[in-house]
């Protein structure tokens, strides 16, 4: 297989020099390489703006007392392509500095021959390969470092962080990791609630040289207790001396508050089975009971001790007892449930009638390992179901009635849906207010699509001058009547609080404290997401903040670039009515003139296919970008087809609702 050929740029003015390289490359047969020559820096920069360059040869002479400058020009025209420096000079002080500086070698033009130019050139460009891969090796371990969710560090035996990432600032609650590593100079003392803790962590790391799943009470910045776990390693060098330790935090305050929870339940069980009124039993696959609760035992009359271990032979006539085991192995053979009504008839006396459930029991890995049974005596709730039966015929005569009721529903939904309807915009303003709709420097479009006959996304325009527009969008969690209810009552706190409306975060924080108020009293827990921006006409900026809404698009349509409006990374963005004390602050960005911004809520996107491929936010993004040039309209429309023909029976999972902006002017 023929070898890639190696194109190689000269940057030399002297014709002689160039020749004489020209012979040395002709003369190296099957070294693969394409020599084209320039006599000045602006045209070597011009013919590496082409691309297709591999390595660069340099003649010193042409390059600038600032040597950095000249290398920044290259690198930024031809990013990644080496350069190789030509000198005169036999200087050993400017050789180190050019390769200080970045080029990958420094060659004396009088010691050159054909051997050395090109293993310099092949070294070279090896080089720069092997650079580029270490440079992308720790670009990618920095954004792991960076992004993970769970807390990195290294300490000092003498417990002092040398390092930690963001993740473990945030699960201490501090800001940043250099605030944690400032705050922090015993950890023994500041960190661990227990006292003894770290010296317990350094006995175990001196024994084993790692610690996995070490589980502590720490204290965060703010004073709150929480739970970590920490799997830790010690680092030594060649000659086994102890560096530091190394290792990773998670935090498992939720885990062990479920384990507490989960104590609690199997304890609140007990105490239920303790004192239901039902006889309940269980058994091992070996028809043994293994458990008996209280009334049972008074039903056998017997004690629990002198059941455990037993079997129905033990307690019931034979022919009873074998239909009662026949009964268990259909329930262990099947791995199903059996209930039954079982009709008993005393000697003497009326006849009763018992309601036996038997379920089987399992362990974690979901395996069988016996039953479960509880029964009751349901004799006067089978007298009751033949009264029961005798009432069917009068509640037959009400159903005309009940249907009647049914439509009178349908009629107050469909009236609801047009009232829903009527709060959205039905008209939208023009800026200046003074313009025709045809002259306005902002124009609006949307589509709104409730999944059911209401739905709960919602939004609105607000004029605030002839150059300012507030743009509002929200998604009540769910859908139907409650989240329309809710949608109303945004819409009216979004009128109430105009005043603020020039200032996007005190206007969401504003609607969180209220709507949480609002929504506290009525007992509904309910969390809504939004998005409101201000554009200003003058200054070509929006200011916006976000409440967990999806992240809206603009599109610079003029040179197809789309941005996705990211809050700021110290902007806290949860949505509305889930915090008391949430507030909102505000990011701004550029608009300009042939811009769109697209808003829009989840239920653009939140599908999966009929083979649960997932129409993600991602996959939106990506369809917009092939519709940039678009009408609004058209795009909006395709963009909804899309999700139909995504969705398994092309109906609406969700209540959609798009609101587009076109910066005109």
């Amino acid at each position: 297989m023929q070898a890639q050929t190696i194109t190689i740029l000269i940057i030399e003015p002297d014709p002689g020099f160039l020749r004489r390289i020209e012979e040395m490359l002709n003369l190296s047969a099957g070294v693969g390489m394409a020599l084209e020559c320039v006599t000045s820096l602006q045209a070597g920069l011009g013919r590496l703006a082409q691309g297709g360059v591999d390595i660069v040869l340099l003649d010193l002479s042409l390059v600038s007392q600032d040597w950095l400058t000249t290398l920044d020009q290259i690198q930024s025209t031809a990013q990644h392509v080496p350069v190789i420096v030509l000198s005169s000079l036999d200087d050993e002080t400017a050789a180190l500095r050019t390769v200080h500086e970045g080029a990958q070698d420094y060659l004396v033009k009088s010691e050159i021959n054909r051997h050395v130019l090109v293993r310099s050139i092949r070294y070279a460009i090896e080089r720069e390969k092997s650079e580029a891969a270490l440079l992308q090796a720790e670009e990618k371990y920095r954004s792991i470092f960076e992004h993970i969710t769970e807390g990195i560090f290294q300490t000092t035996p003498d417990g002092r962080y040398l390092s930690a990432n963001p993740a473990l600032a945030t699960i201490y609650g501090f800001s940043a990791a250099e605030e944690l590593m400032a705050h922090f100079t015993d950890i023994s003392g500041q960190l661990y609630v227990e006292p003894n803790r770290r010296d317990e962590f350094v006995r175990l790391m001196e024994q084993h040289d790692i610690v996995s799943g070490f589980e502590s009470q720490i204290r965060r910045k703010d004073g709150r207790v929480i739970w970590i776990t920490e799997n830790v390693r010690a680092v030594r060098d060649p000659r086994g001396r102890l560096l530091c330790y190394e290792g990773t935090v998670e935090d498992i305050t939720e885990r062990k508050r479920a384990e507490q929870e989960m104590k609690n339940s199997e304890a609140l069980y007990h105490s239920l089975v303790e004192t239901l009124p039902q006889n309940i039993f269980r058994k091992d696959l070996n028809e043994c009971f293994t458990f008996a609760n209280s009334r049972f035992c008074e039903t056998l009359g017997r004690r629990l001790e002198d059941i455990v271990g037993k079997t129905d032979f033990d307690f019931f006539p034979p022919e009873l007892a074998s239909k009662y085991q026949q009964d268990d192995r259909v329930i262990i053979d099947t791995g199903k449930m059996m209930e039954k009504v079982e009709e008993h008839q005393p000697p003497s006396g009326e006849k009763i009638y018992v309601n036996v459930v038997k379920t089987p029991l399992r362990d974690s890995t979901g395996n069988i390992i016996g039953l479960q049974g509880i029964f009751w005596d349901i004799t006067a709730r089978k007298h009751a179901e033949e009264g029961l039966r005798r009432t069917t015929l009068e509640l037959s005569k009400s159903r005309e009635e009940l249907k009647e009721k049914n439509e009178q529903m349908e009629e107050d939904l469909r009236m609801a849906r047009e009232i829903q309807q009527a709060i959205l915009p039905q008209q939208y303003p023009t800026f200046p207010r003074s313009a025709a709709p045809g002259d306005s420097a902002m124009r609006f479009f949307h589509r709104y699509l409730p999944s059911g006959t209401v739905g709960g996304d919602f939004f609105t325009v607000v004029p605030l001058s002839d150059t300012k527009a507030g743009i509002f969008i929200c998604d009540v969690m769910g859908h139907g009547v409650r989240s329309a209810l809710i949608t109303a009552i945004v819409r009216t706190l979004v009128e109430e609080l105009t005043p603020l409306a020039a200032d996007p975060g005190q206007l969401l924080t504003q609607i969180n404290r209220d709507l949480r108020v609002i929504l506290k009293q009525s007992g509904t827990l309910l969390f809504t997401t939004a998005f409101y921006g201000v554009i200003d006409l003058d200054s070509h900026r929006m200011r916006y903040a976000n409440a967990g809404h999806p992240r809206p698009f603009l599109l610079h349509r003029p040179s197809g670039q789309i941005d996705v409006l990211r809050q700021s990374m110290n902007s806290s963005c949860p949505a509305l009515a889930l915090f008391d004390g949430s507030a909102y602050s505000h990011t701004e960005c550029a608009i300009a003139p042939g811009d769109l911004l697209f808003l829009f809520t989840d239920g653009l996107y939140d599908v999966e296919g009929p083979h649960q491929e997932a129409f993600s936010a991602d996959s939106l993004l990506a369809e917009v970008k092939h519709r940039a040039t678009l009408p609004t309209l058209v795009m909006f429309d395709e963009l909804i087809g899309e999700l139909r023909a995504a969705s398994p029976k092309g109906e609406l999972a969700d209540d959609v609702c798009i609101l587009g902006v076109e910066i005109l002017k």
